[in-house]
């Protein structure tokens, strides 16, 4: 039965993620009255000043430094800092197994912090894009640094904005984290990319160019909303030529796609009450298989906080998302905002 916005329920299947995502309209309000309760962050000077590790003349309570941007670790005037994280998920010392085997594996890698700023007040949306270009360059520095340690399988990078969203501090940084083993998320993705392109002989992201999925788009990159998004008001960034790896990126091209992630931050903060959200950087395998470079393609996923996971999408890994892609990308095209600041 159709519902009152004219659509009726519909499954669709993700070739990149693998998995079916119902559609069902009946379940929300209009796409255009999505706001999110929980605005992150409704005061960001809270916890600034003597409290906040990150901030810039509190860098004893931190972590140690890996690098800095700009690198003269005389200058105390810094703008981005990556650091060890002070609470690691694994350990970065001990000896590494030759081969993963067995349902066990000592918990060794890398766990890192990316302090975007070094004022408490500022969020990576509020940069300029030279500036968060050199967040992203950040990223691909240290990347290619871990990439060097042959035990290290897949790395991570990943924002949490907002404490629903994990974020446990609110001054604005990002985390790499650098595994000895290739997530299953990331297996399953690479499988079902291989899987379209056997089928069809191109590569699925490469092919993500409808009209009406399209938010934006810059030189090297084009925004979308995922045809069939796991989440409400879920986006996509992707680079246009085709790309493998994430630290494939040059200096042009990581200006390019700064800007076009801090208009999609812009839209996505105006449109839905600055929600809490999570960005992560999907990329491929350090040590893919040539045969599988044809169709292993990175991007850059955003996904706002604005309802929770239950017992049907736990228990059958199948979503119910209710605002179709097409109604989504179109309320965003929409969405005005002031770049000028």
């Amino acid at each position: 039965m159709a519902t009152p916005t004219g659509r009726s329920p519909e499954l669709r299947h993700d070739p990149v993620s693998n998995r079916w995502v119902i559609f069902s309209p009946a379940r929300a309000k209009r796409p255009s009255d999505f706001k999110s309760k929980s605005p992150e962050n409704p005061d960001p000077n809270s916890s600034s000043g003597n409290s906040c590790p990150f901030c810039i003349g509190n860098e004893s309570q931190c972590a140690p430094e890996i690098f800095r941007f700009p690198p003269d670790l005389g200058n105390p005037n810094w703008k981005i800092r990556v650091i060890e994280n002070l609470f690691p998920a694994l350990s970065r010392t001990g000896e590494y197994p030759s081969e993963a085997g067995g349902r066990s594996l000592k918990g060794l890698g890398f766990h890192d912090v990316v302090i975007e700023a070094p004022v408490h007040s500022v969020q990576l949306s509020d940069l300029g894009a030279g500036e968060i270009g050199q967040v992203l360059l950040a990223y691909k520095k240290r990347i290619e640094q871990i990439a060097t340690f042959d035990s290290i399988k897949y790395i991570q990078v990943f924002k949490n904005h907002g404490a629903s969203a994990g974020a446990s501090l609110s001054h604005s940084h990002s985390q790499i984290l650098a595994l000895p083993v290739v997530p299953p998320a990331v297996s399953t993705r690479l499988d079902g990319t291989k899987e379209y392109f056997e089928k069809t002989g191109k590569c699925s992201l490469c092919e993500v160019r409808a009209k009406e999925l399209i938010i934006d788009e810059s030189t090297h990159f084009i925004s979308i909303v995922p045809f069939a998004a796991t989440f409400a008001f879920e986006i996509w960034i992707v680079p246009k030529d085709h790309s493998s790896h994430f630290h494939e990126l040059d200096s042009d091209q990581a200006v390019d796609l700064a800007g076009l992630l801090r208009l999609m931050l812009k839209k996505m903060s105006t449109q839905l009450n600055n929600p809490p959200f999570n960005f992560m950087i999907q990329t491929s395998p350090l040590r893919v298989e040539e045969s599988r470079l044809p169709y292993s393609h990175w991007f850059l996923q955003i996904v706002p906080h604005l309802g929770g996971v239950a017992g049907f999408e736990i228990g059958s890994g199948c979503h119910i998302n209710p605002v179709f892609p097409e109604d989504a990308a179109k309320v965003l095209r929409e969405v005005n905002v002031n770049l000028s600041g």
